[in-house]
């Protein structure tokens, strides 16, 4: 293409392509500006609300190992041992995963130790979560692990008594499922419909805006994403992730009325899942066999796609992104253009 000229008829020099911007990276600490130092871990006497747990565990048939604070915070925690059969999963978290079960309890058995505590909370009964006084009695407690379920069921495989564990007083760790975990990763459709279980525990329990649970939450998509795998167990969630990011945010409704408005929202979005899977349809029966197909689809309607900062309203683009695919013509698609579609393949599992 021939330069611009001025007009004066000297060339115009084009413009440089914006350089792309570095991500900021957060600073590291200076090496021992935060916490407490080793000694001081067991230093000083614990507050009546961990002495009154660590009776309570006591009461339980559990022994109290030691009573300590974390080093980054501070903040008092048990190590304790539970019997086995008092401990139990978040009723909101992820179904097990029997193949790391499996995995789990052979690696245990090989080397016939325990070493990976759990993390967990105490609960006066199967029903939930207790306050105060009810929530310290002695006697009647279970033990919910938001961090250890799956080394909880291995234990149970192998036929032990009891596990070791980090209790904590603070039972909103429960709900902290998707920041703590670590023994095995989540993939979208275990995050969201865990996400989603906890939004509704929590708004029986504690009402608040739906904003205010952004760290147990994670991600706003992954509440309107559970809610799709509840009615569509093979739904593929990740297929609409890029569109999600940019379009749906925290709802600031208390969150009886948000899941309203996410059970709205999944609507919406399972309406357009259909419309897609027709027009995947429709090219599959011109030939086209890609597992991107349906990747392809989404990215064609996705009026996003060429904005650098998009910005826009969840229901006015998923209506947009409707009306597309319900136009969608497959004879307009060119075999090279599928060939150079991008994107993760059709995902079942999520």
């Amino acid at each position: 293409m021939a330069a611009k000229r001025t007009a004066r008829g000297a060339p115009k020099e084009p413009k440089a392509a914006p350089a792309p911007r570095a991500r900021r990276k957060k600073a590291a600490a200076a090496p021992g500006a935060r916490g407490l130092p080793a000694a001081e871990l067991d230093a000083g006497t614990p507050p009546p609300e961990i002495t009154a747990l660590a009776e309570a565990i006591l009461g339980d048939g559990g022994s109290v190992l030691a009573m300590y604070r974390e080093p980054v915070g501070g903040a008092w925690a048990i190590l304790a041992g539970l019997p086995l059969d008092r401990v139990e999963p978040t009723p909101f978290q992820r179904d097990l995963s029997e193949a790391h079960v499996a995995r789990l309890s052979d690696v245990i058995d090989k080397l016939d130790c325990f070493l990976d505590p759990i993390i967990a909370v105490r609960t006066p009964s199967p029903s939930g979560l207790g306050r105060g006084a009810e929530r310290a009695a002695p006697g009647g407690g279970r033990y919910w692990t938001p961090n250890g379920n799956h080394r909880r069921a291995a234990l149970l495989r192998l036929g032990a008594k009891s596990a070791v564990a980090l209790v904590l007083p603070d039972e909103r760790i429960a709900y902290r499922i998707l920041a703590l975990n670590t023994e095995k990763a989540h993939n979208v459709r275990e995050k969201a419909l865990e996400v989603t279980r906890m939004a509704r525990s929590l708004s029986e329990l504690d009402p608040r805006p739906e904003q205010e649970f952004r760290l147990e939450f994670e991600e706003p998509s992954l509440l309107t994403l559970g809610l799709c795998y509840e009615q569509r167990p093979r739904f593929s969630g990740g297929a609409y992730q890029s569109v999600l990011r940019h379009v749906d945010r925290f709802l600031d409704e208390p969150l009886p009325e948000a899941l309203e408005t996410r059970k709205a929202r999944a609507a919406l979005l399972l309406a357009l899942d259909d419309a897609v899977a027709q027009a995947v349809d429709g090219l599959k029966a011109r030939g086209f066999e890609s597992p991107y197909l349906k990747a392809f689809v989404v990215a064609r309607i996705n009026p996003l796609r060429f904005q650098r900062s998009p910005d826009a309203p969840f229901e006015a683009t998923l209506n947009k992104m409707l009306a597309s695919a319900q136009r969608f013509d497959p004879a307009s698609v060119r075999p090279d253009q599928v060939a150079r579609a991008a994107g993760p393949p059709e995902e079942h599992a999520g």
